[in-house]
């Protein structure tokens, strides 16, 4: 069994205090609409979809739903919004009649790409203030809060 180590009743405070304030901003960020090249404007959740579905292929509705952790509902109404933009479309599957299969537009892969490039150009950022050590201890600090999350 691993030791815990014991923090001064200060330090933790400080700890918590920051990792709140970081949560309140990534909350506030999640709730504004970005524009993504002529996909125009996309809430942080239709924008997670897009990045749920990916450019390789189709996925299936059931899939896509418990790739982000939503009900079928839920996913169907993103769904919607996004094919009334003409950002996804949605087909038949190829074997299974009654399985939906969901994949992106060309327009909905060119808001895929620079959502991925947002992503890519926030990390290059961050590895302009860090050392590579920092940058792994950093790494390994989100796995570990990734993990404690899921619990």
């Amino acid at each position: 069994m691993r030791e815990q180590q014991i923090f001064p009743p200060e330090k933790m405070n400080t700890g918590s205090q920051k990792l709140g304030r970081v949560i309140l901003q990534l909350q506030r960020l999640e709730r504004q609409p970005r524009t993504f090249g002529e996909a125009g404007l996309l809430t942080p959740s239709e924008i997670h979809t897009i990045d749920a579905i990916g450019c390789e292929g189709g996925i299936l509705m059931s899939a896509l739903a418990s790739r982000l952790g939503v009900t079928k509902g839920a996913v169907t109404q993103l769904v919607t919004r996004l094919e009334a933009k003409a950002l996804v479309t949605r087909t038949t599957h190829p074997t299974d009649s009654r399985a939906v299969m969901v994949s992106l537009t060309e327009k909905g892969k060119v808001a895929y790409r620079i959502h991925e490039e947002m992503h890519h150009e926030f990390y290059q950022q961050l590895r302009l203030q860090l050392d590579p050590d920092e940058i792994a201890v950093f790494e390994k600090c989100l796995d570990k809060l990734s993990e404690l999350l899921r619990d």
